[in-house]
């Protein structure tokens, strides 16, 4: 299979809990946010969304009729239309490519000696037997689809569930080490070998793991802090590290298809499109709904 990955949009409900929250001041015990002589609780008073990923683009949520939409002809009844509510996501612009999964091989084969660890490698490798079918010859693609310059950007196919859920994992540590980089909060680490690399769950749960690579922290307010003028490491909380990368869910993977943004009332999408942009034709004078 070919596939895309996403990850659910968290800025709208934390500008909305923010918004709840009256400012610096707790609304429920009234002590004050960010202050080291109350104790030091800390907020991200500044956030003002999540930063998007590389590649990624935004769907905003909304309610849409799933599945069959027109007559069935043969009566199955294996798509009965529903209506369904999807909450706002960020998902890849496109499909996820040769080059891609090959950076991830790349990365896996450096980190986990190929001498030591092959099957950790062989593992992830995309079956390139799916193009082999009866009655036909497709051992060029066999040989030469994943790895031939020419089709660099081309989906990558053959990945099973199992390897594409390892590869959304992956991103996620890649992409969340890069912005902690950015950030000037943590060195670069290009010797990574074995269990000793970047891992994001690591990072926010044992900080400890990483004293050698972490940079100047963030402003710690706790007055009882063991991290002292070096700075905290960063937290979830601080709206800085992304969320995981996963699989899309059948309804997102549809409700993206329908391309359908502007085009709403209320809220809901009430009818499906011929055409993936806003109209019913393939002419139209208005850029907006030109074809692709």
């Amino acid at each position: 299979m070919n596939f895309r990955t996403v990850f659910s949009s968290l800025s709208l409900a934390g500008v909305a809990l923010l918004t709840s929250c009256g400012g610096s001041t707790s609304n429920t015990t009234g002590w004050s946010y960010n202050d080291k002589d109350n104790g030091g609780f800390s907020i991200n008073d500044d956030f003002d969304g999540m930063q998007t990923g590389p590649g990624l683009v935004f769907v905003e949520g909304g309610t849409f009729t799933m599945g069959r939409v027109e007559e069935d002809f043969y009566k199955d009844w294996n798509n009965i239309p529903r209506q369904v509510t999807v909450q706002s996501f960020y998902i890849d612009e496109n499909e996820v490519t040769n080059v891609d999964y090959r950076e991830y091989l790349y990365w896996l084969m450096r980190v986990f000696d190929y001498d030591y660890y092959p099957e950790i490698y062989n593992s992830a490798l995309p079956d390139t037997l799916v193009w082999r079918d009866k009655l036909s010859y497709n051992e060029a693609m066999v040989e030469n689809y994943f790895r031939f310059p020419a089709y660099n950007f081309y989906p990558v196919v053959g990945v099973s569930w199992i390897q594409a859920m390892k590869f959304c994992s992956w991103r996620t540590d890649r992409v969340n080490e890069q912005i902690l980089i950015e950030e000037g909060v943590f060195n670069e680490f290009p010797d990574q070998q074995d269990a000793d690399h970047f891992n994001t769950e690591v990072y926010l749960y044992k900080p400890g793991e990483y004293t050698q690579q972490n940079r100047k922290g963030l402003k710690d307010n706790n007055p009882n802090s063991a991290y002292g003028k070096e700075g905290r490491p960063v937290r979830m909380e601080d709206g800085i590290l992304l969320p995981k990368y996963r699989l899309p869910t059948e309804a997102e993977w549809e409700y993206a298809a329908y391309g359908n943004i502007g085009a709403r009332k209320y809220n809901r999408i009430a009818e499906g499109n011929k055409y993936t942009w806003a109209g019913s034709s393939m002419r139209n004078p208005e850029k907006n709904e030109h074809g692709n």
